[in-house]
């Protein structure tokens, strides 16, 4: 057949796509009004901070959302799918120090290319709903939530221990903290005890836990994270007399919090945190302690940086004494790896069922008893070195408790330590505790939200006066010196107290960053109202967001600082719910390989040459010809320069080819690998594409529906129709490596149909290609949506494909009348065989036999039986 000259142009993607983004942004038809009647569906990802240049990961995690996005308003929801930036954060005061350029003019400017960099993407966003965390319009109504939260009882103000640079003067976060030395000014980190605000995340411990098995469309791994994050633990407190001859100042008791109470028997030492008040105690008459405890906070905070950290310990001399036995005299230490902040601050060491505490005593020289022995084991000769046993078992050595479970010692622990009282106070309670601590949002920098509190030496802590909001950061600040800004802001934090009128000072800390980032999807409902955070019938109209995407690096801070934030907002009357994310999605990273030169410099993909010769590759720097090591698939980042610039693959490829790459290489929890092969791959389907429907608009249609189809019609019909039911199916489960797969597939079916039709196609035929053409473009429309709309425009449409609705599967389409068998001769297959599917097997056994595989491998004999398992396969046995 002679197809329509434009199967023969070539798609010029750099003029197609700027056309169709101008349409779309003329036409607004991303926006989304609150008042559309239609089912609402919220799709989020996670907003990015404007650091200058969007990156791969942003590509695929973007494309991801605007495929479901544009599904969804096709399939006739009212889809909210909005962008901002979440701005605030080190990075613009790190530019302001090293560029002499204002946080402010940084950060903009940075939103300005990135959000180009978005829209060249051709991305289905509502830009009407755009916010940044760093506007005032946006803090202002974070300053009048956390006022709310402290009149609710919500936030709190203490003493907590931080990472202190003494060099910057500022707290730095646990993971900037380097080998005990601050990530930037390279100074030993102090720990510190500095008076911050926190929000009291602690009281919804086993709210945000149980509430994780509601979240039924959540990765089950990011729950099991959340879950072991917040950390709850049953266990018992227990009440250690001490020996008064040898405590400090004749301290009678040290209390601990243990989980394994069964192990009491195998007890070979005490430990307190540096922080303990009877560690504190024994320091104030032993300058060696006190020496041994400035080492222990040079350590950092974090748990990981204390877990990591040598096990060091100092022997205060004090001596605990066994709680089922007086006479049994525990030594007691301070050690580094004990937090004050979990359960009491003290434990007891039970070596031989305990990793760390095994580690501390065969450095200590303290011994280890066991007393749990795994099945089958002889306690005789059961001995414990370097390994604890931690599985289940038999006890041992534990004298009323020999021969229980574990769990049956537990219990009777508990019982009779909760009969013997010391003081009329029981030796023990039991007890739940939680690993989650309450979240400190106090920073010391200026680019943050600034927290409304003003201090005032007569009536305290004072919130500033909502009349007053937003308080507003300086623009007249100076990063010439290490230190917060505003501390030496003199005419901005000298205020006058709004109770008293007396002299009085703002806070100088700024909020967390995390706090700005676990709301904006609240905010997005409805972000043009100024006199609240949100309008209650919007943000319980769209919230929970129905399908959220990110990274999981998010799993933790960010989705559970959300959670709680949500409950807190709940509390306060901002919103109706307390799960702010009904599903999510954590995509996988983008790797590229790495590339090193002899000098051992990183090489940027871009400057390499790689050549493939026989069945090796090797790379050269494409400018001099040095040759260069190909290294491992690593995450893109800048500090082995394995990135690519999504500007660069726009630019000469297109959006929609680094859209198609980016879904269609492997499934999307996965990482993805870059290469330029994959990347020309995705451009010549394109290509291939644009042809194809260039030959499909050459055919002339009739406009009515025929009456009949004949077998060729059937068959395109079929084709189009199973990729439109499978691709709908898998777009709504996010498998879109699969969507991409089936399009591929419909492609082929339609290619080859059209080159084994005739010059004048049957009038049916022709229907069935167009139907086809159009099921298609609409198909690969969500993920290649510039393309799409050049495609539909060419079938001779007036509308735009962005806007049309989801075609609708004909059902009987789906039904195959025929099946395809696999023939064995011997129990070795020699061919296949297509029947109708409601063949008798009289007519099956025809067929099978007037195969000519089949008669070349009987050689003429009749076979002995032919075995028909129905649907399955046919044996032919010679």
């Amino acid at each position: 057949m002679t197809a329509d000259s434009s199967k023969n142009e070539r798609y010029n993607a750099g003029a197609a796509e700027a056309r169709w983004q101008k349409i779309w942004a003329e036409r607004g038809i991303f926006a989304t009004q609150n008042d559309d009647p239609r089912p609402k569906y919220y799709v989020l990802e996670m907003f990015p901070y404007p650091s200058g240049r969007i990156h791969m990961g942003h590509v695929r995690n973007y494309t991801m959302g605007d495929v479901v996005a544009r599904f969804k308003r096709a399939m006739g929801n009212a889809v909210l799918h909005p962008m901002g930036w979440d701005a605030f954060g080190m990075p613009a005061e790190n530019a302001a120090i090293d560029r002499k350029v204002h946080p402010k003019a940084w950060t903009y400017e940075n939103i300005a290319s990135m959000k180009k960099q978005l829209q060249s993407m051709g991305l289905s966003l509502d830009w009407a709903r755009e916010i940044a965390t760093c506007d005032p319009a946006y803090y202002k109504h974070q300053q009048k939530m956390f006022l709310d939260f402290l009149q609710a009882g919500l936030v709190e103000r203490k003493q907590s221990k931080v990472n202190w640079d003494p060099v910057d003067h500022t707290v730095l976060a646990n993971e900037q903290v380097i080998d005990g030395r601050g990530w930037r000014s390279g100074a030993v980190v102090e720990q510190r005890e500095l008076t911050q605000w926190f929000f009291k995340i602690s009281d919804y411990s086993e709210d945000l836990l149980k509430a994780l098995d509601t979240l039924e469309r959540w990765p089950e791994k990011v729950r099991l994270m959340q879950k072991n994050w917040i950390g709850r633990s049953e266990g018992l407190l227990v009440r250690f007399m001490l020996d008064p001859a040898s405590a400090p100042n004749k301290e009678s008791e040290l209390e601990i919090f243990t989980t394994r109470p069964d192990t009491l028997f195998g007890a070979k030492f005490m430990a307190l945190s540096p922080d303990h008040p009877l560690a504190q105690a024994a320091a104030a008459k032993n300058p060696k302690l006190v020496a041994f405890i400035a080492e222990c906070k040079k350590i950092g905070t974090s748990q990981a940086a204390i877990d990591t950290a040598e096990k060091m310990g100092f022997d205060t001399g004090i001596k605990a004494l066994h709680p089922f036995d007086a006479s049994w005299k525990l030594p007691v230490y301070v050690a580094n790896f004990i937090l004050m902040d979990y359960g009491t601050g003290a434990i007891f060491g039970c070596p031989a069922h305990d990793q760390r505490d095994l580690d501390f005593v065969n450095k200590y020289g303290l011994g280890n008893t066991p007393v749990v022995c795994p099945p089958g084991q002889d306690p005789k000769t059961f001995v414990i070195t370097d390994v604890p046993y931690l599985e289940d078992g038999k006890m041992i050595n534990s004298r009323f408790l020999d021969g229980m479970t574990i769990e049956e010692a537990k219990e009777e622990v508990a019982k009779r330590l909760e009969r013997e009282t010391r003081g009329n106070l029981p030796l023990a309670q039991r007890q739940v505790n939680y690993r989650l601590r309450d979240w400190g949002i106090s920073r010391q920098r200026y680019w943050g939200c600034p927290i409304p509190i003003i201090h005032c030496e007569k009536c305290g802590v004072v919130g500033v006066p909502e009349k007053d909001l937003p308080v507003t950061l300086p623009e007249d600040v100076s990063f010439d010196r290490p230190g917060n800004p505003l501390d030496r802001h003199s005419t901005w934090k000298n205020v006058t107290c709004p109770k008293c009128s007396g002299p009085a000072r703002r806070e100088t800390d700024t909020m967390d960053t995390f706090v700005d980032s676990s709301w904006y999807f609240a905010r997005f409902t409805d972000p043009w109202i100024t006199n609240a955070p949100t309008d209650l019938k919007c943000v319980n109209e769209w919230l929970p967001v129905d399908q959220y995407i990110g990274g999981i690096e998010h799993a933790i801070l960010h989705l559970l600082y959300s959670r709680f934030f949500t409950r807190a907002m709940r509390k306060t009357g901002h919103v109706g719910m307390d799960e702010p994310f009904a599903g999510l999605f954590t995509q996988g990273m983008v790797v590229h390989e790495t590339y090193r030169t002899k000098s051992g410099d990183w090489a940027i993909p871009a400057d390499v040459k790689i050549e493939t010769v026989g069945d090796a590759r090797r790379a050269t720097l494409a400018a001099t010809g040095e040759p260069v090591e190909i290294g491992g698939i690593e995450k893109m980042s800048k500090s082995k320069k394995n990135t690519i610039d999504p500007d660069d693959i726009i630019a000469a490829y297109g959006a929609d080819t680094a859209r198609w790459f980016m879904l269609s290489d492997s499934p999307p929890e996965r990482d993805v690998i870059w290469t330029e092969e994959g990347v020309q791959g995705a451009w010549r389907f394109v290509q291939r594409l644009w042809r194809l429907n260039g030959e499909i608009a050459g055919v002339a249609a009739p406009a009515a529906r025929p009456a009949t189809f004949g077998v060729q019609a059937v068959s395109v019909r079929k084709a189009a129709h199973r990729a439109l039911a499978n691709v709908s199916d898998d777009i709504a489960r996010l498998r879109f490596n699969r969507c991409v797969a089936h399009i591929y597939e419909c492609a082929n079916a339609l290619g080859d149909a059209i080159g084994s039709a005739e010059t004048a196609p049957s009038p049916d035929f022709a229907w069935a290609l167009r139907e086809a053409g159009d099921i298609l473009v609409r198909l690969f429309h969500p993920m290649m949506p510039h393309l799409a709309e050049e495609c539909w425009a060419a079938l001779g449409h007036k509308t735009l494909v962005s806007a049309e609705a989801w075609p609708q599967v004909e059902p009987d389409l789906l039904v195959e009348n025929t099946m395809t068998l696999p023939v064995q001769v011997n129990g070795k297959k020699r061919a296949e065989v297509t029947v109708k599917r409601d063949a008798t097997n009289a007519e099956i056994e025809a067929a099978v036999l007037a195969l000519d595989e089949v008669k070349r491998a009987l050689d003429g004999k009749r076979p002995k039986k032919v075995i028909i398992v129905p649907q399955r396969i046919v044996n032919v046995v010679a």
